[in-house]
């Protein structure tokens, strides 16, 4: 698993989404509840940006429709979101956010 920098720790807001671009790959990363969260930033119902959205209890809504996603599995916890989201590994070295796009083959 190749793990790059995403951003600062020091850059994140508590139940803020951040928007970065990892390998061509959009991601939202968000601190809530002691813990940080990578997770695809596109929603699988609308393709609209879910780092637009509003974080809570571990979830991230999409803006558009409403469809929360669990930021630990990715799940849909309602409709009109049917498809999980991806949800990639995080390391935190010092104030550095790390977080693995790809998969080991």
């Amino acid at each position: 698993m190749a793990f790059v920098k995403a951003c600062a720790l020091s850059e994140l807001e508590d139940d803020t989404p951040k928007r970065v671009e990892l390998d061509g790959v959009p991601v939202s990363v968000v601190r809530t509840e002691g813990e940080v969260f990578a997770i695809n930033d596109i929603c699988s119902h609308a393709n609209v940006s879910l780092s637009e959205g509003e974080v809570e209890d571990c979830s991230i809504e999409c803006w558009l429709h409403g469809s929360s996603f669990d930021l630990r599995t990715g799940k849909p916890s309602g409709l009109p979101a049917t498809r999980p989201v991806p949800v990639y590994p995080v390391k935190i070295e010092g104030d550095d956010v790390l977080v693995s796009v790809t998969q080991e083959s």
